[in-house]
């Protein structure tokens, strides 16, 4: 048993059931031992891999993104790159190279990433060290800004609600006997829901939405948002855990696994479009990054290699772009303010 799950576990004998969102919210971010405060999650050693971990492609293209971005802004001259949870910093890190070779956009530009986990910006700072750190969105400067939020939104928690029998319910984590079990009590919120199911409840993230637009409209800029979801909400359970790259119960070894749900994309476009931002488009991850030329790159990066090196760029871009695979289940956002034509692959909707 987890040192977290003993402080759960009097949680729930003091207070009653837990409500998931704040199950996953001591789960993941903990001060002492929340998931992603301890440890480097990422890669074969750690308990998922993201995008920018199996292919430096994917980095790029986001880069190229970027540019074309900052050049629909009207190219300022003092502008500012934000990563909201940006890992290991592998993806910035990408995007940089690219932008250093677009005149004027590297000389002028402040990275700026939101990250509270400890370990994590320790990384960072190894492979980005002129980055400025924020704990919340709040704290960034007032300049023209780019967001780029790759595999960010899945982790904020969420709640779940179940119909039954036409009564709707809460899902929680209970006891039972002396271990963590979910469970159902009465929903303390009147709750619309057509049929039986489970509905989530991702109000945590629409405000977080809405704050990052919130800036974004004030100062100019755009948003690039990258997350496994769906592109028009819909009723089910999506909640996970992931350790050591397997699926656990979600109140197996807590503050060990991390748990995400998907992300409900329309949902979190309304919020950016209440802040006053345009949506400029949602496309599944592949189209995304097929469009911005992952074939082209990847056969020119392809050449400069032989034999298994060679298989593992081909195989890991098809990892990316496959619908099998990534392409499908990851969705790309991308939402610009005021006066900021869309730039490509989307077009406003």
């Amino acid at each position: 048993m987890t040192a977290l799950a003993e402080i759960i576990r009097g949680m729930i004998r003091d207070d009653g059931p837990m409500t998931l969102d704040r199950y996953m919210a001591l789960c993941l971010g903990h001060p002492q031992h929340g998931y992603y405060i301890t440890r480097d999650p990422f890669g074969a050693a750690g308990d998922f891999t993201t995008a920018p971990e199996i292919s430096q492609v994917f980095g790029e293209l986001v880069g190229i993104w970027v540019a074309q971005a900052w050049q629909a802004m009207g190219s300022p001259r003092h502008w500012a790159l934000v990563e909201l949870g940006p890992g290991r910093g592998t993806l910035m890190a990408d995007m940089l190279r690219v932008l250093a070779k677009v005149e004027h956009a590297a000389k002028a530009v402040e990275i700026h990433f939101v990250e509270t986990s400890p370990a994590l910006r320790a990384a960072q700072a190894a492979r980005v060290p002129q980055a400025t750190w924020h704990h919340t969105i709040s704290s960034l400067p007032s300049r023209p800004t780019i967001i780029v939020a790759n595999e960010f939104f899945d982790a904020l928690p969420i709640r779940q609600f179940e119909r039954r029998n036409g009564q709707v319910f809460e899902r929680v984590v209970g006891l039972e006997g002396n271990a963590l079990s979910m469970g159902l009590v009465p929903s303390p919120v009147p709750v619309r829901m057509r049929g039986e199911g489970v509905i989530e409840d991702s109000s945590l993230r629409d405000a977080l939405a809405t704050q990052m637009a919130d800036h974004l409209a004030s100062v100019t800029g755009a948003a690039l948002v990258i997350d496994y979801g769906h592109i028009r909400s819909s009723p089910g359970d999506t909640l996970q855990a992931l350790r050591k790259h397997k699926s656990v119960p979600i109140t197996e070894s807590p503050g060990e696994a991390d748990i995400t749900s998907h992300v409900d994309f329309e949902s979190l476009g309304r919020a950016c479009a209440g802040a006053g931002l345009r949506v400029s488009g949602i496309m599944p991850q592949g189209d995304f990054l097929n469009a911005m030329g992952l074939e082209a790159r990847t056969d020119v990066l392809s050449r400069t290699v032989e034999g298994d090196p060679r298989a593992q760029l081909i195989a890991a871009s098809e990892r990316l772009a496959h619908p099998g695979q990534m392409g499908h289940l990851f969705k790309v956002m991308a939402v610009t303010s005021a006066g900021v034509p869309p730039p490509y692959p989307f077009g406003e909707q």
